[in-house]
């Protein structure tokens, strides 16, 4: 094959076949087709689009380019979830429990964060001892006893997504959506679970602003995990304010902890209980998602969502004292809030600037090489539709760096909105997809 011949055919609209797709991500992985002529294939897909099979295609050769989980010796229905990325999104933490607690064997593989936050892996680690990397014996192993486990993806899972992600990241070709369905679908295939619960977020702080593409988005990812024979749903849920009230890495897995309290956000817990549902339904251990709803619900209440919490914290090296005593987690050395220069009524919390704004207290990373300060990070005081008055607390800066704080403060001013009208809270979830 011949990659020039491969580019002409794109670039003129054409469909790819199985095999010049297959070739190209073969070539590409082990480094035979150079980055500029790669660079001009994803732009050219960039404009032309993938048709459906192109990427069913695309997801089957990226899958299929490193390791693949096998998953067969964990009991029962393993079901993975996966969200397309947000704002002071720490549902993992909250809906893993409740649905290992309801019987679902959760095996998890998740990524470190490059951008607003850290990863679910990251905010892992700020539990004291708490371990990513395990054996596959112990990984395995665990999910059978504890029902629950999650770890660091591994470099041998879909090394061609790893690569072709960081060359459209330089490239301006990451927002189409049959890369992205193709990018999140092979590492969920690879990771080896039954069945999928994807959150696929929607509005400022995420990859689609609006719902339209966010539907368009949910029902390619949803195809394709059906047609691999992994039974695939997708919830569309709002992103266009954060998340809960924490966005950070230690804050987030203590918002987390207080869900499992029964007092976390309304938002937090609604989502975690209804996709939790959706988990204990494709799971087997419910008949509907409805009775699935019930059993998170009686895991929340009765704690044993939080017993599992602390069963799984021990079981990967975690002090699971962290659940009574959040002193054990990094702390902060200062704090600064941002007042409400105006009465009225939160009409907005812009989520992208209020995730950039996290990032410059060291929450986040702007390069891979940079270090998170887990203890950093924002706790909103109020939520869209909350009445405020002047001067009232909008949001907490935490850090150890008077001018990176100082710097957030000033990026978050300009994200709430404050309207003299009373504003309804937006729809949390707005559309499932596959049930």
């Amino acid at each position: 094959m011949n990659m020039v011949k491969i580019i002409e055919k794109k670039k003129s609209g054409e469909a790819l076949s199985q095999e010049e797709i297959k070739w190209f991500v073969e070539g590409y992985t082990e480094g035979s087709i150079p980055d500029y002529q790669a660079s001009a294939l994803l732009m050219a897909i960039y404009f032309k689009g993938l048709s459906k099979e192109e990427t069913f295609y695309l997801t089957e050769a990226m899958r299929y380019s490193g390791d693949t989980i096998d998953l067969s010796s964990i009991k029962g229905i393993k079901v993975d979830k996966h969200s397309t990325g947000g704002v002071g999104d720490k549902t993992t933490l909250v809906l893993g429990p409740l649905a290992a607690a309801c019987g679902v064997p959760i095996a998890k593989m998740s990524g470190r964060g490059l951008g607003f936050t850290g990863g679910t892996v990251d905010k892992m680690e700020s539990i004291p001892g708490f371990r990513t990397a395990l054996e596959p014996e112990e990984f395995l192993n665990q999910v059978n006893t504890v029902g629950m486990s999650v770890i660091g993806q591994t470099a041998h899972i879909t090394p061609a997504d790893k690569k072709l992600y960081a060359l459209r990241d330089v490239t301006a070709t990451v927002d189409n959506f049959g890369l992205i369905a193709s990018s999140i679908m092979s590492k969920k295939l690879a990771a080896g679970s039954d069945a999928i619960v994807l959150d696929v977020k929607c509005g400022d702080g995420a990859f689609m602003n609006n719902l339209d593409d966010a539907r368009t988005l949910a029902k390619i990812m949803v195809e394709i995990g059906n047609s691999a024979g992994r039974r695939t749903v997708a919830a569309i849920t709002e992103m266009g304010q954060p998340l809960g009230k924490a966005i950070g890495n230690s804050i987030e897995v203590i918002e987390a902890i207080d869900t499992l309290k029964g007092k976390g956000p309304e938002d937090i817990t609604e989502l975690a209980l209804q996709l939790g549902g959706i988990m204990v339904y494709l799971g087997g251990k419910a008949d509907s998602p409805e009775k699935g709803l019930e059993m998170t619900t009686k895991a929340l209440k009765d704690g044993s969502g939080l017993a599992k919490l602390a069963e799984f914290i021990r079981a990967q090296g975690g002090n699971p004292n962290v659940i009574e005593d959040y002193t054990l987690f990094p702390q902060h050395s200062l704090a600064k809030e941002l007042k409400a220069e105006k009465a009225g009524y939160i009409a907005k919390i812009r989520a992208g600037q209020i995730g950039f704004a996290s990032q410059l207290t060291g929450a986040g990373r702007a390069t891979k090489e940079d270090q998170i300060d887990l203890s950093a990070g924002i706790c909103l005081c109020k939520k869209v539709g909350d009445e405020v008055a002047e001067g009232d607390t909008l949001a907490v800066f935490y850090g150890n760096d008077e001018a990176k704080i100082s710097a957030a403060v000033k990026e978050a001013e300009a994200a709430f909105e404050i309207s003299n009208v009373p504003t309804e809270p937006p729809l949390l979830i707005k559309e499932i997809i596959g049930l």
